[in-house]
């Protein structure tokens, strides 16, 4: 069993707000831990009211207060990288992303490159677009905090990046839980288009890359 595996195991039986942010905030630092599977699941307890799970009263049971706890957690763990990379610099973030640690956590200074670059193209607009982005969700904290960006503006689009992308998750997972029946009925039909989805994305970046790479030539 993958450290995941242990973490959802646990989260399924301590579903709560707490939990929620304890577990978002870990999702939005540099520990690589997905959020797909924080709030769609709670949000899918939350649209079954009459669920036993609800009635423990030891699961979250509104959508607005598990996407308000949720993004306060990603706030908190975008802040931290933020603060470490402020306080820490450059020479040692990078050298502790090609650490043994780095690496366990799935970091590399061709991550974290990766991330500054983004991070100068775009400007501090990056941290509300690269919540968006897998890849560069947990790391676009680490550039704003080395270039030192206000950090008033730097909550502003971090908390409205953050709260867009738990809504869309959170409605993923309250749809679902209202839509079961129809789910399974069509289970062949979603896969098919959830794959076609996947394939467009894969020739948008593929794309996108071929022609940069075009243009610096």
């Amino acid at each position: 069993m993958s450290f995941i595996d242990n973490i959802i195991s646990w989260y399924s039986a301590h579903m709560n707000y707490a939990s929620i942010t304890a577990l978002m905030a870990v999702e939005s630092s540099f520990i690589p831990f997905p959020s797909e599977v924080v709030i769609p699941p709670a949000a899918f307890v939350a649209g079954q009211p009459d669920s036993v799970l609800c009635a423990t009263g030891n699961y979250p049971v509104d959508v607005l207060i598990i996407v308000l706890f949720g993004t306060l957690g990603a706030m908190i763990g975008a802040i931290i990288n933020y603060a470490l990379s402020v306080w820490l610099g450059r020479l040692i973030i990078y050298k502790f992303a090609d650490s043994k640690l780095g690496h366990m956590c799935l970091l590399s200074s061709e991550k974290i490159q990766r991330a500054e670059e983004y991070f100068r193209e775009k400007g501090n607009v990056s941290t509300f677009i690269g919540r968006f982005i897998p890849g560069i969700r947990q790391l676009i904290s680490i550039p704003a905090g080395l270039s030192r960006m206000n950090f008033g503006a730097f909550l502003w689009w971090t908390f409205l990046g953050a709260f867009i992308w738990n809504c869309i998750l959170a409605a993923l997972g309250y749809i679902a839980a209202g839509q079961m029946s129809l789910i399974k009925e069509y289970s062949h039909e979603l896969s098919v288009a959830i794959l076609v989805l996947l394939g467009a994305v894969v020739l948008f970046y593929t794309a996108k890359y071929l022609i940069s790479l075009a243009k610096r030539k």
